[in-house]
């Protein structure tokens, strides 16, 4: 006897009959003109995905859902960032991120006494030093310590529009890099092109055409890629990015036989948080990181909320660190493995944007690669008219930030409260190239109202 679920007492439904019934509700109305709607990277966005539908299933390789929690220290005084390491991993982070722009700072004594074992740590060097590099690699190898060294050269180039020295000496000190490093030392800063405004299809493209340059001028990677990430509000789109990265990254990787995943290290974008009712940034934060782990980000540094206009502080680092820690141990993000394979609709994303990626990666290689491109000024003319198109919604109200173009307060009061300044800086000076300028949907609305305070 057939045994009688719920279920068995209703019809299945096809696809066909959900919009039959959707073109019913309408009365008469466009489907595609009324409830479709097309995303910035020009995907069709449905109101419904269902089984029988042809979606094509991207195979994501993605690690354990156990994400990392990473804490950034800028190191101005070593002890002082000692200390302040020892006391973010007693409060909950997981791994730090050293920023050191000094050469003389002291690997032991910034080291001293923080734990080795189960710790990853974290170097970011915004300059190219040979010996630095192998004062790290000897510490990690002596102390049997898990370090990362993040070098990104070609990052250097779009950020600040010169190279560290030039492209020759730059690829021949990563080459020697490379042959004399054991841990991890290559580093991509993608999340400069979400925060500077390119839509995410141009995101992942460049990201891909940044790697590939680095598989062209170095020979034998035989260490993980550590990749930065910037992600916004765009909830399910940024999971999908984040998926079809990886899977644009394991493509790229074994064209050159480079057999190791890569690291994603996932950051909440700048370029929608705001100076004025800024502890709304927590609730983008919150939902930035959400997507970050549902993704399959490997690590996660979150941004305080009060990052464009305070120096680093112990209550805002607090609350941030906090919030992946609620994440993580009281909403049990971390429980489940792949938590969005089977959703029909981020399947349907991952794989429009990883093929979309992939089509423009295959334009830029055809021009001569990503340099070319970048030297004569192509990615940037790209970038520039994606975000001037986000910038035009947000001055019309088309895109909302909540607090700064819609509700305001008008009594909110920042003026005194600046101790960093939080628009672009302008520095005019001879470059190579036009740099990627990062900057965020509110700037000149905040200057305005700065201006009448």
């Amino acid at each position: 006897m057939e045994k009688k679920t719920l279920f068995n007492e209703f019809d299945p439904l096809s696809s066909a009959k959900w919009k039959q019934q959707i073109q019913y509700e309408l009365k008469g109305a466009d489907f595609n003109q009324t409830v479709v709607w097309e995303s910035a990277e020009g995907i069709k966005v449905k109101p419904f995905y269902h089984f029988d539908e042809e979606i094509k299933k991207v195979h994501v390789n993605t690690p354990p859902n156990s994400f990392h929690i990473v804490q950034n220290i800028f190191v101005h005084d070593v002890f002082l960032s000692n200390k302040r390491a020892l006391d973010s991993l007693h409060r909950g982070a997981e791994s730090i991120r050293f920023t050191i722009e000094n050469e003389a700072v002291s690997i032991a004594d910034l080291m001293q006494n923080l734990p080795l074992e189960n710790t990853t740590y974290f170097f970011y060097l915004p300059f190219l030093s040979i010996d630095f590099v192998k004062k790290i690699n000897d510490f990690a190898n002596t102390n049997s310590s898990k370090c990362v060294i993040e070098l990104d050269p070609i990052g250097q180039l779009c950020k600040d529009g010169n190279w560290f020295a030039n492209e020759t000496q730059d690829f021949e000190k990563l080459q020697a890099i490379s042959a004399k490093t054991t841990i991890p030392f290559l580093y991509i800063n993608a999340g400069i092109y979400q925060n500077a405004g390119a839509n995410m299809v141009q995101q992942l493209a460049y990201t891909l055409a940044h790697i590939n340059e680095y598989f062209n001028q170095i020979k034998d990677i035989n260490q993980p890629i550590t990749i930065e990430v910037a992600v916004g509000t765009n909830y399910f789109f940024e999971m999908a990015k984040l998926k079809a990265l990886r899977v644009l990254f394991n493509t790229l990787a074994a064209e050159y036989d480079h057999h190791f995943d890569c690291h994603i290290l996932v950051t909440p974008t700048k370029r929608n948080k705001t100076l004025y009712d800024y502890n709304v940034n927590m609730l983008r934060t919150t939902t930035e990181c959400m997507s970050a782990i549902l993704g399959g980000a490997n690590s996660i540094a979150n941004l305080p909320y009060d990052a464009l206009y305070h120096k680093d502080n112990e209550f805002g680092d607090r609350i941030a660190r906090n919030q992946l820690l609620v994440l993580k141990h009281e909403s049990y993000f971390d429980k489940v493995n792949n938590p969005t394979d089977g959703a029909y609709y981020v399947e349907s994303l991952t794989s429009q944007l990883a093929d979309k990626a992939l089509m423009l990666f295959k334009e830029i290689e055809e021009k001569g690669g990503f340099l070319s491109q970048l030297l004569v000024g192509n990615i940037q003319k790209k970038v520039s008219e994606s975000a001037a198109k986000e910038q035009d919604l947000f001055d019309n109200g088309a895109e909302i930030l909540l607090g700064t173009n819609k509700y305001p307060n008008k009594n909110d009061r920042m003026k005194h409260d600046l101790e960093l300044y939080p628009f672009v800086k302008q520095h005019p000076r001879k470059t190579l190239i036009i740099p990627i300028i990062e900057k965020r949907l509110a700037e000149k609305m905040e200057q305005e109202r700065l201006e009448t305070e």
